[in-house]
């Protein structure tokens, strides 16, 4: 149950009821109007700002039409009262029933609490990390992992047809590189010293076993051929191990990708061409020289000579963009384009991409080139999450001995677990700098936002199991027997004020899914926790508020239902974020 869409729905029937009235105009659009709780608590429970919005195309001043609506939400069975606030915003003040029936709502739900069908069955691609396939996923892959699948997990609860779909750029000079390597190591195999690996090839230990099967395989015989033969060799075994590795590194993060799609793939059956084939066709290709960027060091795909460009444009980006370069070879632009367009060709015209803060210049020529080639049925947005700091002792952490330059992201999981590791990437925006710190993460204080989120539901679930050894029996805490207890008498302003912080979680949800901000559900986490932590507290001092008093049963299944409710918002908001709550903290 959404309180805060109940609301807003009795609000339209007003509406409704005032255009057919004649009070209203007809043809007014409603779907600015907003009922949120108002920025300062002691201005009651919800604020309205229909008079806001409406006041001018309704010809009407703002608090007159105010006026009308505080008359009509005042009759209204669970309004207490409703008052003018400002130019013209009312704030509604609602009844304690209103609120303590959400408890049982709640217990009801279980984990679909929050969700809704506002997008359902509708098709959104999600793709994200899409790492080169040339080694072990990086700390830096783990907090666009960690974002890519929250986010794909927080559309599904708004109804939404979610595809995870990780893009294997296998077709570049950097697979050429990594075959390169993978031979060193089997000559390495082969047990001839290697020494030391030289600059610009991959100097991990994690294509040790590359080589390995490299000479376990073919031996010296493949040293025979020519470099052409020995790097193709070389690709085809290094590709599907380097891809086992990173499904093995995101596996251990909880995240499986459902569709994969091969650069190369793109190329080998015509679909690069038949990309540009199509904005050829639609005049949106022509052939020309590009003027180079003043001030700057010209791009990778700039050239004096004509190439094929694609009027990007004409679409906002700052320039045309290279698509086929003078000597006939592709830009790295063309795949891509082929790559949504292929997308778009599955059904997905909405699509997004979660990328590092290294590609920020890309987006805007992307986003145009998907207009394009889907004659503007297509949308694109692009996610950017922003670099990832690992601390240790106040000291920066930078080196791996397994990778070679960088901390891998399995060794982080290793270490803190998966689940410190996906909340943790969530509690900065994802266009923001986050620092990972190792010594605050393993602290058990409120300081660490992950131990303090599972601190609350592990307290929670300690309190039920206290409940029942104290004569409770076990079949009257389950979640349907609480769920119909008596919550009448939750009327302490701390009991009704976490109740209110429960009702905000549908809509937190909605809000978080509309602005693509997965990292607002660990925000509320925190939030609630400390609620909880704090109505906790209180019961030291204010006996009336102990969850479990002898002396009053009825009571007490009341503030174990109130418990139970806001453990079941805290397990639906870490599910969201893909971390299993905890029983018990040891």
């Amino acid at each position: 149950m959404n309180l805060f869409a109940r609301i807003e729905s009795d609000l339209i029937a007003i509406l409704t009821d005032l255009t057919k009235a004649g009070t209203l105009p007809d043809g007014l659009d409603f779907s600015r109007v907003n009922v949120e709780p108002p920025r300062d608590a002691s201005h009651g429970d919800m604020a309205i700002n229909a008079a806001m919005v409406l006041a001018k195309p309704a010809a009407m001043k703002p608090r007159d039409l105010a006026a009308i609506l505080v008359d009509k939400l005042t009759a209204l069975e669970h309004v207490v009262s409703a008052e003018i606030a400002g130019p013209g915003f009312v704030n509604l003040s609602l009844a304690a029933s209103f609120w303590v029936a959400l408890v049982p709502e709640i217990l009801r739900s279980g984990l679909g609490y929050g969700s809704s069908e506002r997008h359902k069955n509708v098709p959104i691609n999600i793709e994200y990390v899409s790492a080169n396939p040339t080694g072990p996923m990086h700390v830096g892959h783990a907090r666009g992992a960690v974002f890519g699948d929250a986010l794909a997990r927080l559309l599904e609860k708004t109804g939404h047809q979610v595809l995870r779909e990780y893009y294997i750029n296998d077709a570049g000079s950097q697979v050429d590189v990594l075959a390169q390597s993978a031979l060193l190591r089997m000559r390495e195999a082969l047990g001839e010293d290697i020494g030391e690996i030289p600059a610009g090839l991959y100097p991990g230990d994690y294509l040790v076993p590359v080589g390995a099967a490299l000479a376990a395989q073919y031996g010296t015989d493949l040293l025979s051929q020519d470099e052409a033969a020995q790097i193709k060799t070389a690709k085809a075994m290094a590709l599907p191990m380097m891809m086992e590795m990173i499904r093995g590194d995101l596996a251990a993060l909880g995240i499986e990708h459902k569709f994969f799609l091969s650069e190369q793939s793109l190329h080998d059956d015509g679909s690069v061409e038949a990309a540009f084939d199509t904005l050829q066709q639609a005049g949106l290709v022509y052939h020309g020289v590009l003027e180079p960027p003043k001030g700057k060091e010209p791009p990778a795909d700039w050239e004096a000579a004509p190439q094929w460009l694609f009027k990007s444009s004409q679409f906002g980006d700052d320039s045309d963009r290279a698509l086929r370069k003078s000597d006939g070879a592709w830009t790295y632009f063309a795949p891509d384009i082929a790559c949504h367009f292929n997308k778009f060709n599955r059904g997905y015209q909405q699509m997004i991409d979660v990328w590092g803060a290294d590609h920020i210049g890309y987006i805007k020529r992307m986003q145009s080139a998907v207009t394009a080639i889907t004659s503007g049925q297509g949308t694109l947005e692009v996610k950017v999450c922003n670099m990832v700091k690992l601390q240790r002792g106040g000291e920066p952490v930078k080196m791996s001995k397994r990778s070679g330059d960088f901390v891998t992201l399995r060794e982080v999981v290793d270490e803190v677990g998966k689940d410190v590791v996906r909340f943790m990437m969530l509690t900065r925006k994802n266009d923001a700098p986050l620092d990972f710190d190792f010594d605050l993460v393993k602290q058990k204080s409120r300081e660490n936002p992950v131990f303090y989120v599972q601190y609350a539901h592990a307290r929670i679930c300690s309190v039920l199991r206290n409940a029942s050894q104290v004569g409770l029996d076990e079949k009257l805490l389950s979640d349907a027997a609480l769920s119909r207890v008596d919550v009448s008498c939750l009327q302490d302003p701390a009991e009704l004020g976490l109740i209110r912080n429960l009702a905000n979680y549908p809509r937190l949800l909605a809000s978080a899914a509309e602005a693509r901000e997965p990292h607002r559900v660990a925000f509320y986490l925190q939030d609630l926790a400390a609620q909880f932590h704090a109505l906790w507290n209180l019961g030291k001092e204010q006996t009336h508020l102990r969850f479990i008093q002898e002396d009053d049963i009825s009571g007490s299944l009341a503030r174990l239902a109130l418990l139970r409710a806001t453990a079941v918002t805290i397990a639906c908001g870490l599910d969201v974020i893909g971390v299993e709550p905890e029983q018990e903290m040891r």
